[in-house]
């Protein structure tokens, strides 16, 4: 649920909050800090007196975020949502997750149906337009993946010379635009609402190439037993940022703050889900952008 708050009192720096998250295959439980003190009407004063809130995050991403046998998420973008959650004395089980696929990240953002989206979310000035980010909290890249005995894709620019093949990525991601200036028409595209329909499309043959960005597309690698491989290098730099209401300048400061002070809690959320997917690597948290 969305509160409505004021913005007019800073942040207060040098919160030391002291975050740790526990191990774990699914996720570990983060360290919720019951005696931080907020300025009144913020975000966080406001959530922490509620003791709840909502995230939106993707349900079908692996390593980031997957909906589980328990149809709760599991993911790096889970346990980031955690840490913030935490600092605001949230305890995990008090965390609604809604889906947030590619289309409706700005809409539920808007519409007030959740308090922050962390899902894969690429920062763009479009998007800036409309709600406020916090981060980055990391650094992505796009890739292709293909079927394991394709040889005639190798890379982004195989596919003019290929223009029978089939592009998959989804509908209002950054990747689905970017792919475009590669394509020798826009009828190579096809888009689905999400990534699990890109997969099982190329696992039929319907689809020759997924695009989004490497860590995802690692994730299907590594769960498709040998059936995708990526190809070629990464050629966009994805800086992924978490979401929230326009203008809230205080919640993005807290957000940032939080993750800078919690590194170490940062890379255990990291080790214990994304990175144990092979081929990825331990990241170092981004210095975060200005908030505006």
């Amino acid at each position: 649920m969305r509160f409505h708050k004021t913005k007019a009192v800073a942040v207060a720096a040098g919160l030391s909050l002291a975050l740790a998250a526990c191990g774990g295959d699914g996720g570990g439980d983060v360290e919720v800090v019951e005696d931080a003190e907020f300025p009144a009407g913020s975000t966080m004063a406001e959530l922490q007196e509620a003791g709840e809130m909502t995230v939106g995050t993707k349900f079908d991403q692996p390593g980031f975020g997957l909906l589980g046998l328990d149809d709760v998420p599991e993911g790096f973008d889970v346990e980031v949502a955690k840490i913030i959650a935490g600092a605001m004395g949230i305890e995990d089980d008090a965390i609604t997750w809604k889906q947030a696929s590619s289309d409706i990240r700005e809409q539920v953002i808007e519409d007030g149906e959740v308090d922050m989206v962390v899902a894969t979310y690429t920062i763009n000035e479009e998007r800036a337009e409309r709600i406020t980010f916090a981060g980055p909290y990391y650094q992505a890249g796009q890739q292709l993946m293909v079927a394991s005995d394709n040889d005639s894709i190798e890379g982004p620019e195989d596919l003019k010379d290929n223009p029978d093949s089939k592009v998959c990525s989804v509908t209002g991601s950054t990747p689905s635009e970017q792919i475009k200036e590669y394509l020798a028409s826009d009828d190579q595209l096809v888009l689905f609402d999400i990534y699990d329909k890109c997969a099982d499309a190329l696992s039929n043959g319907q689809v020759d190439v997924v695009t989004t960005d490497n860590v995802i597309l690692l994730g299907f690698v590594s769960e498709s037993d040998d059936e995708f491989k990526l190809v070629g290098e990464q050629f966009t730099e994805e800086p992924y940022g978490i979401g929230i209401e326009k203008g809230d300048t205080e919640f993005c400061e807290f957000i940032n703050e939080t993750l800078q002070e919690n590194e170490d809690a940062y890379v255990d959320a990291w080790e214990r889900t994304a990175g144990e997917v092979e081929g990825t690597e331990t990241p170092e948290l981004p210095e975060p952008d200005a908030c505006v």
